[in-house]
């Protein structure tokens, strides 16, 4: 179970997972040993899968996303999902409903390893066909959700 403290703690390491259990205690008036249980606790449950730094992938090579949904065979869907999770490019894959089963978001260097990939994925057993979109601009880009004040809209 997520208490209060439990989503100011969440909330304070998505802006900064790099502060200390001591900055943290400082900021949220408690204990440098109440925050380190929390977060040990937090993380043992998955709550926390990990920490990672945010990325902006254009500027290291990687300019070109893809949106691609995929139309599989039923019995197909999980053994498809588990093997595109191996694609290097693939940073996201959704389960979904609708006109597509999977959808998945993947980063490319440029149109011809985006062509490799989407070809790989219409050779995969089970694939019945691909629908693949091309990001022109990216307006927001980020995994994190404000777990405080879920009105802010």
């Amino acid at each position: 179970m997520v208490d209060e403290l439990d989503i100011k703690i969440l909330n304070i390491l998505q802006k900064n997972a790099r502060l200390s259990y001591r900055e943290i205690a400082k900021e949220l008036g408690v204990s440098v040993g109440t925050v380190y249980n929390r977060v040990k606790r937090l993380e043992k449950s998955g709550v926390i899968k990990g920490y990672t730094p945010l990325i902006d992938y254009e500027k290291i090579g990687f300019g070109l996303t893809a949106l691609i949904g995929i139309k599989a065979q039923g019995k197909k869907i999980i053994e498809l999902e588990k093997r595109i999770s191996e694609c290097k490019q693939v940073t996201m894959i959704y389960d979904i409903t609708g006109e597509f089963d999977i959808f998945v978001v993947a980063k490319f260097r440029d149109r011809a390893d985006m062509n490799r990939c989407v070809k790989w994925l219409l050779s995969l057993d089970g694939v019945e066909k691909t629908n693949t979109s091309v990001v022109m601009q990216v307006i927001k880009e980020d995994p994190r959700l404000p777990l405080e004040n879920q009105d802010l809209i």
